[in-house]
């Protein structure tokens, strides 16, 4: 039986209630989510975005001063120039951006923009990000480059989420923008960045 014919015989309702009692047990055999080490949080992390299916480059710096040259050198190693839409964030306005143009108002055809995700989470590889004055959300959508600093790590999904008041919006990034609907062929950048590089900081700056 091909796995077409194994689908359409259960869509059928050809499978017999102990059946589908033993198909349910089997589901309870494995954790529901992955176990993650709360010892190896970094690698883990570091692993989930080198996925394929993230397809993100990873960087990590020892303080917040670093991140200028982390940008620069991001940007020296893809050919593009030292442009930022950077956020008004005062975590960011307040380094040494010598050498960079900088400005905070992103265009349709951005080259690279720069964000703070509130923290990154091991067990996917996703960013999880929050809306204020200081973290506009449109250009993390526009630019061709993703560039984006993650100051803290969490080991599963459900331990990104904080309990108290929430901002406006906040939205979650697992990799790049693609899609398979253009002929089957998988594109990158069909909705958003078409590069994501990750900057993980191993000194956060308390806000």
């Amino acid at each position: 039986m091909t796995a077409r014919d194994a689908i359409l015989s259960r869509l059928g309702g050809t499978m017999t209630p102990s059946a589908i009692a033993d198909e349910a047990a089997a589901l309870l055999v494995a954790p529901e989510r992955p176990p993650v080490a709360m010892t190896a949080l970094e690698e883990t992390f570091a692993e989930r975005l080198a996925l394929p299916s993230v397809a993100a480059s990873y960087d990590r710096i020892a303080d917040w001063s670093e991140v200028p040259e982390a940008v620069r050198r991001y940007c020296a190693a893809n050919g593009l120039p030292v442009v930022l839409c950077l956020p008004p964030d005062p975590r960011l306005t307040a380094l040494d951006w010598d050498g960079v143009t900088l400005h905070d108002g992103a265009a349709p055809d951005e080259d690279a923009a720069l964000a703070i995700a509130r923290c990154g989470v091991a067990e996917t590889g996703s960013l999880v990000f929050e809306t204020s004055p200081e973290a506009p959300m449109l250009p993390n959508f526009l630019a061709l480059h993703h560039l984006v600093i993650v100051p803290t790590l969490v080991a599963h999904l459900e331990d990104a989420i904080l309990p108290g008041a929430q901002p406006r919006a906040h939205y979650w990034v697992t990799g790049v923008s693609g899609t398979t609907d253009i002929e089957g062929t998988y594109v990158r950048g069909a909705h958003g960045p078409r590069f994501l590089h990750v900057i993980r900081l191993a000194t956060p700056l308390k806000r």
